[in-house]
């Protein structure tokens, strides 16, 4: 073997390959959500295979350990279904990986049957197989199949960005505190892998020469490893709790609420209409509710706990966050996030108007009021009242 001479792209490919693999290590032991820490941990294994083989081609290491010949070539065909599934796992702990989710690998499984004969080759064989391709192209099979990887790659990225997008509407029913619950990581993710599977793509289209074409892609997936080791460890579970999607199973007993009687709020929940759960509630049901949950609302201030779910919202109330979401929904018109945000931001301006915040911070009322941040408390500040605190503060001389 002789001296190896390696250019800067080279390098930041092997160093991300490195990065990939400790990487990879960190997250198969981190606890907290372990399927979604093990399909990052997969895709960040498959990564470093591809950079590892951009290296291994451009310095003529086949020649030297040729059995790592086409190895690389299936990475592409699961990039987008393991970000894809990432995105399901992380953003719902209860999610396992079944059976029925292997179908998303079966263009990987068709392609490594397509190729099987060239890795059941011999080492020399495998040498001459990727001379010939150098000169000639890839032989009539592989060409077939090679455009669906990037239809798998494009696909998978806009099947994960609309998810995503539904899962931040999800988020609004089911919390009224989303500083930890962001979905900042997942979208970064996401859209990091469309921009590279555009880039592919683009480079295809006009096409660039492969080596210079995989060199762009392996500097841009070693830009998205570096991304992941400082920002995927980091990232809190984006849900903690039970939400509108998973409804409380337990049926805790009727609590009265100040000005109701215990049969009040029983009617609410009568079980004759548990069809509801399914179908909708009925006039009568959805009124009683909306008038159970407002006068909890005022008598009992449950929105000064900053991490009030709809879960605990509907514990309260002994019904479930299905029906409670679709009261929000329907007759209120307003999600649980913004609903129980309304009352933080009224509360706040009503003691600004009382002259509180002459001797105490605006943001020390605010998390009197149940906001759990000043970037939260100022987003939905501004989206209830139509201007920051301090000209709302301005505005009434206080």
């Amino acid at each position: 073997m002789g001296r190896l001479s390696v250019t800067w792209t080279q390098l930041v490919a092997v160093v991300g390959a490195l990065q990939g693999l400790f990487l990879a290590g960190a997250l198969i032991a981190h606890r907290g959500n372990r399927t979604a820490n093990r399909l990052l941990a997969v895709l960040m294994v498959t990564f470093t295979i591809y950079l590892a083989s951009s290296v291994y081609y451009s310095t003529g290491l086949i020649r030297e350990f040729p059995h790592f010949f086409g190895v690389s070539y299936l990475t592409p065909f699961v990039f987008g279904p393991l970000v894809y599934l990432y995105a399901l796992a992380a953003s719902d702990r209860s999610w396992r990986f079944r059976r029925r989710h292997l179908i998303h690998f079966v263009p990987a499984a068709i392609a490594f049957l397509m190729c099987l004969p060239y890795y059941a080759a011999t080492g020399a064989e495998k040498i001459a197989f990727y001379e010939d391709w150098s000169v000639h192209g890839v032989p009539v099979p592989l060409k077939y199949i090679d455009p669906f990887k990037y239809l798998s790659g494009i696909g998978y990225s806009i099947a994960t960005v609309l998810f995503l997008r539904g899962h931040a509407r999800r988020i609004e029913d089911s919390y009224s505190n989303k500083a930890r619950v962001s979905l900042r990581w997942l979208t970064l993710l996401s859209g990091s892998a469309a921009l590279i599977w555009g880039m592919a793509v683009t480079l295809r289209v006009v096409d660039v020469g492969s080596r210079l074409r995989d060199e762009h892609i392996s500097l841009a997936i070693a830009v998205l490893i570096y991304a992941t080791g400082y920002m995927g460890l980091r990232q809190p579970e984006v849900f903690r709790y039970e939400t509108s999607e998973f409804p409380v199973q337990r049926a805790p007993q009727p609590v009265p609420v100040a000005g109701t009687g215990a049969s009040d709020v029983a009617d609410v929940v009568d079980e004759s209409e548990a069809r509801y759960d399914r179908s909708g509630l009925s006039d009568i049901e959805a009124r009683r509710l909306k008038d159970a949950l407002l006068r909890i609302m005022d008598a009992e201030r449950p929105w000064q706990d900053s991490d009030l779910t709809l879960a605990d919202l509907s514990a309260r109330l002994a019904s479930t966050p299905h029906k409670v979401s679709e009261v929000l929904n329907s007759s209120i018109g307003q999600t649980f996030y913004d609903f129980v945000n309304g009352y933080r931001v009224r509360e706040v301006q009503r003691r600004i108007q009382a002259g509180d915040a002459r001797h105490l911070k605006i943001l020390a009322l605010a998390l009197d009021a149940g906001f759990a941040s000043k970037s939260t408390f100022n987003e939905a500040f501004k989206r209830h009242a139509n201007q920051t605190p301090s000209e709302f503060r301005r505005a009434v001389g206080a």
